[in-house]
């Protein structure tokens, strides 16, 4: 599970209302959750962030 499908899940919120939110597709949006696209522009996570009330941090997966 990535960073943004674990906010997703806790907010409760689906990828439509998401995706409307940030003027994104909800494919693309879901495409990112699940970590079918990689590495999203800062413009996507600075909407992202807003829409979901997070920090860019907790959108990104860490490197162990």
């Amino acid at each position: 599970m990535t960073a943004i499908e674990v906010v997703i899940k806790e907010k409760n919120i689906s990828y439509s209302e998401v995706a409307n939110k940030i003027g994104y597709s909800a494919a693309y949006v879901q495409m990112l959750a699940k970590g079918k696209r990689k590495n999203p522009s800062m413009k996507v996570l600075k909407k992202l962030a807003a829409v979901l009330d997070v920090p860019i941090d907790n959108l990104v997966n860490k490197e162990e």
